[in-house]
């Protein structure tokens, strides 16, 4: 069976100058972790961490889709004539972005002047009135044309001014109720004289009207063209801008990383775990790189301090196919194997396979996870971040409709399926339909297969935990602790108790077994080194003393774990009944749907039933297969060997957020 990888402490040593080539190497390799946890320190200047920042503030800017991390693989640390190019990409953005936030300044505040002098356009009331009744302020009067474009300049967003006259020795200024007193001051300053304005003058002018509008108009048109040049930049820089981020989010994250190391002003010291098969090739590699500049030493984990004295955990790493990759997130969310034990990936795999398909038989259905895998492999249907578990979807699909073709149930119909049974039956003997007869309403024999089903999942629920009791009781031979492999709940003790009473009740109920003293004697040892094993796997193991809390507390214990032992393995085999009574629940699911279209109208109804029915099936039943089938693996399965855990192995990458 295989084992987790082995792995290897390699310790290097690399010169101030080689360091940021070494740590992109490692970063993009993606196989070297760091020994110990570093403490990233994002307070210390980082330079590249700011025109990251604004490279991406850039990119919002220009509406153009963000990077991800699988682009930074592409991707290398910026160069010199890279930075110089991105300065400058920047420095045409930031300009850019000025001349867009001024011209919509410029926009928003004749707009705003035009409104509300519209609002009061057709006001027939004095022009003396017109201050009490509006938001906006209005000043006429004369000033000097020569400075017509300073005070224009000098009052800036904070009121409007129009040239009543050619020559612009009239003007009109406009303004909000609150700007009035900043906009008087400005006037003042420009030598700006107020005109006396006719008592039987009424309303806004037209020609204030006409020259608000012709600005909004002229505004509009700068901000267009701004907007038509921020395009025209999006769609041709769109490439460099996605080469920038992904250079600087690599050059951010190593001078971050480099930060945390420890160093001398010469020289940094890098410690870590890697996989011992890529050993060879990455030091080869490094050699390279460094031009036989850098230090390596690599250890053994038993030559380790830390692990030798129990205070650091080897990493662990499994090495698998694509198929059974997938399944590996099902170990790490319950927790890591020990380093140098069993890797249990292809049993989870297997059984979480053939537990879905027992589960939920029907051709059709299942054809429909088959094609969901397949499109999520080939990234046609993205579904956040479950395109990587394409490969479950394909299994768990190809077991459904194996169920399906033998329960002779095809997208809960009958019928489409009975030429293919029939075909399958008779090639070994007499042809029938269906293979497996999961209707048992509708059978003279619904007792014998109800218990039939029930017997074969409890069946396969046997083969489950005895497979994680052997691999318990294989690891613990492999670390060398024998006193726990042979006695105890999940040792030699508990298995043999286990196996045992099955094949005792089995004798019983089929071959009409007498219980014989030998039964009774071998049944009641291998309880007790079960339950009352601890003291013997203490003074196996070498732990002092070995009856740690004396004999009472040897005694009470033992009691307590003899109810366990016995429940335990008890719940661990009924439990598997649910398998049996979810696959006839589809089958009931499938003859409702079957019995709701029988009755409908032909035609559209029957369709929508099916259509409807189906998808609620594949939706809710499916994903409540799941979870039954994962609360198996782990209170059933997981629960024979996984009783020490260990450290999972996250390499140092770059990531891009």
């Amino acid at each position: 069976m295989a084992k987790t990888a082995k792995m290897r402490l390699v310790e290097l040593m690399v010169l101030k100058e080689d360091i940021d080539e070494v740590v992109e190497f490692l970063g993009k390799k993606g196989n070297f972790q760091f020994q110990q946890k570093l403490e990233l320190n994002h307070s210390i200047s980082n330079p590249d961490e700011d025109i990251l920042s604004k490279l991406k503030n850039v990119r919002s800017f220009l509406n153009l889709p963000d990077v991800t991390t699988e682009d930074l693989q592409a991707s290398a640390r910026p160069s010199e004539y890279d930075r110089v190019l991105c300065q400058k990409f920047l420095y045409t953005v930031d300009v850019l972005q000025k001349k867009e936030r001024d011209a919509d300044d410029e926009l928003k505040r004749v707009q705003d002047a035009y409104k509300e002098a519209l609002s009061f356009s057709n006001l027939k009331v004095p022009y003396s009135e017109l201050d009490h009744l509006s938001f906006l302020s209005l000043r006429i009067g004369k000033i000097d044309p020569a400075i017509f474009d300073e005070l224009v300049f000098d009052v800036g967003q904070r009121a409007v001014i129009v040239p009543l006259g050619s020559d612009k020795s009239k003007i009109l200024a406009a303004t909000s109720k609150k700007g009035r007193f900043s906009l008087d001051s400005e006037l003042r300053k420009h030598g700006f004289v107020n005109m006396e304005i006719p008592s039987d003058f009424k309303g806004v002018p037209d020609a204030v009207l006409k020259s608000l509008q012709q600005q909004v108009k002229e505004k509009a048109k700068v901000f267009e063209n701004i907007e038509e040049e921020k395009h025209n930049i999006a769609k041709t820089h769109a490439d460099f801008l996605k080469k920038f981020l992904c250079q600087f989010s690599i050059a951010a994250q190593i001078k971050l990383l480099e930060n945390s190391l420890e160093s001398t002003d010469l020289v940094y010291r890098l410690t870590g775990w890697i996989p011992e098969a890529d050993c060879h090739s990455m030091m080869t590699e490094l050699d390279r790189l460094s031009e036989g500049r850098i230090a390596i030493r690599l250890f053994e984990p038993n030559e380790v301090p830390a692990v030798q004295a129990g205070e650091e955990k080897v990493p662990v790493k499994l090495h698998h196919g694509k198929l059974i990759s997938s399944f590996e997130r099902m170990i790490f969310s319950y927790g890591s194997p020990a380093y140098g034990t069993i890797d249990p990936t292809p049993f989870v795999a297997l059984f979480f396979t053939l537990l879905f398909g027992i589960m939920f038989g029907d051709a059709g259905q299942g054809f429909v996870f088959l094609l969901v895998g397949i499109l999520m492999s080939a990234k046609v249907l993205k579904i956040g971040g479950w395109n990587k578990f394409a490969p479950i979807f394909m299994a768990i699909g190809c077991s459904s409709m194996i169920m399906g073709i033998l329960t002779g149930e095809f997208f809960a119909t009958e019928g489409i399926m009975k030429p293919v049974s029939l075909f399958i039956t008779g090639l070994f003997g007499e042809s029938r339909y269906p293979i497996l007869e999961m209707k048992f309403w509708e059978s003279a024999n619904a007792i014998g297969i109800i218990f039939g089903i029930f017997g074969f999942t409890m069946a396969v629920g046997f083969v489950i935990n005895s497979i994680g009791l052997l691999i318990n009781i294989i690891n613990k031979f492999s670390c060398k602790k024998y006193g726990s492999a042979i006695f105890g709940k999940t040792g030699i003790a508990g298995a043999l108790w286990f196996w045992y009473v099955v094949i005792f009740a089995l004798r019983i109920g089929f071959a009409h077994h007498s219980p014989t003293t030998f039964d009774w004697v071998f049944i009641a040892v291998t309880l007790f080194f079960a339950a009352f094993g601890e003291p013997f796997e203490r003074f196996f193991d070498g732990e002092k003393p070995a009856v740690e809390g004396g004999i009472g507390g040897v005694i009470i214990g033992g009691a307590v774990e003899l109810i366990e032992v016995v429940s335990s393995y008890l719940s661990n085999s009924i439990s598997f009944v649910r398998v049996g009574a979810f696959a006839l629940a589809h089958a009931v699911l499938g003859f409702i749907i079957e019995k709701m279209c029988s009755i409908a109208p032909a035609g559209f109804a029957q369709i929508l039933i099916l259509i409807i029915g189906n998808g609620i099936v594949v939706v809710l039943e499916g994903m409540i297969v799941a979870i039954q089938v994962i609360r198996l693996q782990y209170y059933e399965f997981f629960s024979k060997f996984f009783n020490e855990t260990g450290k999972e192995f996250v390499p140092f990458a770059f990531t891009y957020k």
